[in-house]
């Protein structure tokens, strides 16, 4: 019996050792994404690496079909292509360069200084602060799902992140920088030149830093900024206690034909990635914005904007790529005062044919914005650096 016992023994405190040994490994395997001057080697959230060390996305959505694949329809419809593919490394250096002043021109502004995190990666100005405290012409969009994007700025002037970011980096009215000052700069501090060495393993040994190198870095942190899992995700998966009376009667009217604000703000992104003219006005005492027109060469496009996602929508404000109006309900109530009502009376827009008088109660307008607001979900923020290779203090 006492032979029996100490075998029992033995073998409980063996299972519970293993157990132990077990949760020790599996804590001391998951590396937190925060890690100071060295490389984090573990994808963000919202990613799993492959045997490429490569970050590829995961999410429900990929469990849906969409209509040719261009990532719009209704509940459960699958998101447009993203762009992923980028190493943990790539990630995390883009990070560090994201928010360093080091990459404008007086070491005073970083990309994080028009898209801050604490304000949905915009800035919470109606029209962005650019080099010496210059007033730009139009409001800083989100960053959040970038990685889903087709074209970039308010007018689409860009195709691709790597050519968007080189707007505000060497433009003489934001970060006011160039090209030489940028390389020459970043290739003087050794932490960097390191930084980029483990993010690029295949450079050699004493190869400068290059302007390619930066944009990839940079390009793949912004495409790491995912944002699938608001309570409207939630209820769009299958779980419909998600969503309470209120916001599903928002969603209803969103989707409705009378307000047909689905039409352009297509889930599961909540925008179809194509240009309108809604007649939004300027702020006072300036012309018109010929926004889509000039990159385009199209006078149709006259005053046109890239449809924006409303994910996030709630900690964006203000709204418009004229930061006009100051609230959601301010915004809805604009639809819904009647098709090119705010069009300056020189100006023959071609007003999207989506615009329209849909008459909406008062009340109606509340529970669309109660709606917006379920497209909030920001639990894969990341950390912002406490220290950075410059030296500098994180720019935000």
């Amino acid at each position: 019996m006492g032979r029996k016992s100490v075998i029992i023994k033995s073998s409980i405190s063996g299972i519970l050792f293993v157990a132990l040994l077990s949760l020790f490994l599996t804590k001391n395997n998951s590396e937190p994404y925060e890690r100071i001057q060295q490389l984090n080697s573990n994808c963000p959230p919202g990613f799993k690496r492959n045997q490429n060390n490569e970050c590829i996305a995961q999410n429900l959505y990929m469990q849906y079909n969409s209509p040719n694949n261009i990532g719009v329809g209704g509940l459960k419809t699958a998101l447009p292509e993203i762009r992923d593919g980028f190493s943990p490394q790539q990630i995390d250096l883009g990070r560090y360069l994201f928010f360093d002043p080091i990459l404008s021109g007086n070491g005073t502004m970083a990309c994080a200084s028009c898209h801050n995190p604490a304000k949905g990666f915009s800035d919470g100005m109606p029209t962005s602060i650019g080099n010496n405290n210059q007033k730009l012409q139009r409001s800083a969009p989100t960053l959040w799902n970038v990685a889903y994007l087709r074209k970039f700025f308010w007018d689409g002037r860009a195709n691709s992140l790597e050519a968007q970011l080189q707007g505000p980096l060497f433009s003489e009215v934001e970060m006011n920088n160039s090209p030489e000052n940028l390389l020459n700069t970043l290739n003087s501090i050794e932490a960097y030149v390191e930084l980029f060495r483990e993010a690029f393993p295949k450079k050699k040994n004493g190869n400068p830093i290059t302007l390619d190198e930066i944009y990839t870095a940079i390009s793949a942190f912004e495409s790491s900024l995912i944002s699938l899992n608001s309570k409207y995700d939630r209820y769009a998966h299958g779980y419909h206690k998600a969503l309470n009376q209120n916001e599903v009667e928002g969603m209803n009217i969103f989707r409705s034909f009378v307000a047909r604000c689905a039409e352009c703000h297509t889930p599961p992104l909540f925008t179809n990635q194509q240009f309108a003219v809604i007649g939004t006005p300027e702020a006072e005492g300036l012309r018109l914005d010929p926004g889509a027109q000039i990159p385009f060469n199209d006078t149709t496009l006259r005053g046109a904007f890239k449809v924006p996602s409303l994910r996030n929508i709630e900690n964006t404000a203000p709204y418009m790529h004229s930061g006009n109006f100051k609230t959601l309900r301010e915004t809805v109530q604009f639809y819904n005062d009647g098709r090119g009502h705010a069009v300056p009376k020189n100006e023959d827009l071609i007003i999207h044919w989506h615009i329209w008088e849909p008459n909406l109660t008062e009340y109606e307008l509340d529970r669309l914005v109660d709606f917006l607001k379920t497209l909030t979900d920001e639990s894969f923020m990341p950390s912002i650096p406490e220290t950075l290779p410059s030296g500098l203090k994180p720019a935000i």
